[in-house]
């Protein structure tokens, strides 16, 4: 399965967990827009930690979904890429195996 596929499966499970619990959903969404307005760190910059964070916890869907914010804020190879470095380099093995899908999903988003 593409990454794209996963992405739209997760979207599409997220969509039908939203109208299961509609409180509890938007208040872990309202959150995220207070945490992600631009402030000390701009909001690319906050995307690039949460990859990170993806990547270190190895939550595949958080990769796909913080990955293609980062495509859409303009994110370049290179820059997810220095994110990921660091992310090996505080995570060893498992950081380089994820790293891997991370780099994989933005080259598939932005080909």
């Amino acid at each position: 399965m593409s990454w794209k596929a996963k992405l739209n499966d997760m979207k599409a499970q997220l969509k039908s967990l939203n109208g299961a619990i509609p409180d509890a959903t938007a208040a872990f969404g309202a959150l995220g827009k207070t945490v992600k307005k631009d402030a000390a760190l701009t909001f690319k910059e906050k995307e690039y930690v949460a990859l990170g964070i993806a990547v270190a916890t190895r939550c595949e869907p958080c990769i796909l979904f913080h990955t293609e914010a980062l495509v859409r804020l303009g994110a370049t190879r290179e820059e997810v890429s220095e994110v990921l470095a660091t992310c090996i380099q505080m995570g060893g093995g498992p950081g380089l195996m994820y790293a891997g899908k991370a780099l994989d999903v933005f080259d598939e988003l932005t080909a």
